[in-house]
């Protein structure tokens, strides 16, 4: 609730926040993207710290870092100090996504029950969405954008008692070893990409510093993939995407919270600065979309544990297509009915994507490795947040109120693509021939792992 809240609370309270702090728009991605690029950095990391400290007490630290970090954000006298306290709040929230799901796979180890249990952990993500906008629109429309983080604080005091209470700790009885040039390699890569795209537009594409951005990021991916398949336990494991389900479901994550966050920002600047819509005017015109999303998530789980993630990754990528060809058309003038049909259908795909996603990564893993599987895909979102962002800025860069719809097409276009892209996905990743190959691939790795833990105990 509070990670899926966060972000749909921020993008409300974007025009506001960047009317008070005189921020262009290249600072409003930096706003959102400062934490969710974050995110991605570490979630691997704290997946990692899970298993090896203790799931609980990982997650119960992330909480109270969020918690300061929201308080500082809300305390902060410019876009600098904003910006820099995002970075701390997104070091605790990279504690949260990842960790909780390894606890969910932990606590529930028989497949349908767990396929159950996932689907109800998208539906409180689906019921925060809905929530979001709502809250808030009335706290920026009461006191201002820097009310939106003071809801964090007794979620998170809540949270913090709840799980102290009833949340068993748990860690890997084979934790993985720290992966320093990895974790840096990560950064680097993530850092150099995300830069080069939104910084690109308003400084120029052969701009030195955007070049040297881009050049980094593609020398740290190389880098990456080369010092981690030499790693005897990396930070990424490269070897999992030998895994076409666990390949498919980490690119259909990028996918889906791409056209999730495309969606998000660009909708944001529409409805407040197009159609003049209040914070909460604007908030309430996208609750079809969360409460769809919020429904759709718990049907998801149950039909993947009744029959298989195929169902439900095809009608997702169907839906978030669908949805996004209804909003290229954009105007002043679309009828109501218009958008809201389009919400919906986005709404309904983002629903039913998370389930199957998780459950695909996570069930074709070793159960040791739960938080590493659960972090990467959860870091794949997150991956794909940043990047609707900073790829929707340069296409709305300069563009006045009245010509951000024409100027929003090519956006609601990578939507589209997206949805297609899932659709596909789904359809390959749950073959007969790649399920067949994932278990292959996790028979070989119980292998691997054992021959470690004979290692480690001298015997041959």
């Amino acid at each position: 609730m509070l990670a899926t809240m966060d972000v749909t609370i921020v993008n409300v309270a974007l025009p506001d926040l960047g009317s008070h702090l005189h921020t262009p728009l290249s600072g409003l991605q930096w706003t959102v993207d400062a934490y969710s690029l974050v995110l991605a950095m570490l979630f691997v990391a704290a997946g990692s710290l899970g298993d090896r400290f203790g799931r609980r007490r990982v997650f119960r630290t992330g909480l109270s870092l969020f918690v300061l970090g929201s308080l500082l954000c809300s305390a902060a006298p410019g876009l600098g100090w904003l910006i820099g306290f995002r970075v701390l709040q997104a070091i605790g929230g990279s504690m949260l996504n990842p960790v909780a799901m390894s606890i969910v796979v932990n606590e529930f180890r028989e497949p349908a029950e767990r396929a159950k249990a996932i689907g109800v952990w998208g539906g409180v993500a689906g019921l925060s969405m809905a929530l979001g906008p709502i809250v808030g629109g009335l706290l920026v429309s009461a006191g201002g954008w820097r009310s939106i983080f003071w809801i964090n604080v007794p979620i998170a005091l809540a949270a913090l008692a709840l799980t102290g209470r009833f949340v068993p700790e748990s860690r890997a009885p084979r934790p993985r070893a720290v992966d320093v040039p990895g974790q840096a390699l990560v950064v680097l890569t993530l850092g150099g990409l995300v830069y080069a795209i939104i910084e690109g537009p308003r400084h120029g594409w052969t701009d030195p510093g955007t070049v040297l951005a881009a050049a980094l990021a593609a020398v740290a991916v190389v880098a990456l993939v080369t010092v981690e398949l030499r790693r005897t336990e990396p930070l990424i494991e490269v070897r999992f995407f030998r895994s076409v389900p666990f390949s498919a479901a980490t690119v259909s994550a990028v996918a889906a919270a791409g056209a999730l966050s495309c969606f998000l920002f660009v909708n944001t600047l529409y409805l407040q600065s197009v159609l003049d819509l209040s914070p909460l005017q604007a908030g309430l015109r996208t609750l079809p979309m969360a409460a769809v999303a919020g429904l759709s998530a718990p049907f998801a789980g149950r039909l993947v544990a009744a029959r298989g993630a195929r169902l439900p990754l095809v009608v997702s990528g169907c839906a978030t297509a669908i949805g996004g060809v209804l909003l290229v058309p954009l105007s002043a003038h679309t009828p109501w009915l218009q958008l809201s049909v389009g919400y919906a259908l986005i709404g309904v795909g983002f629903g039913l994507v998370n389930p199957p996603i998780t459950n695909t990564a996570t069930s074709g893993m070793p159960r040791a490795q739960a938080g590493v599987a659960a972090a990467l895909t959860s870091a794949s979102r997150q991956i794909g947040m940043s990047l609707g962002v900073a790829v929707s800025g340069p296409f709305l860069a300069g563009a006045s109120a009245a010509h951000l719809s024409a100027a929003s097409r090519p956006v609601w276009l990578i939507v589209v693509g997206c949805g297609v892209f899932i659709a596909a996905l789904g359809v390959v990743a749950t073959s007969r021939r790649a399920l067949a190959g994932a278990a292959l691939q996790l028979a070989r790795q119980d292998r691997q792992n054992a021959g470690r833990d004979l290692a480690r105990a001298g015997q041959p």
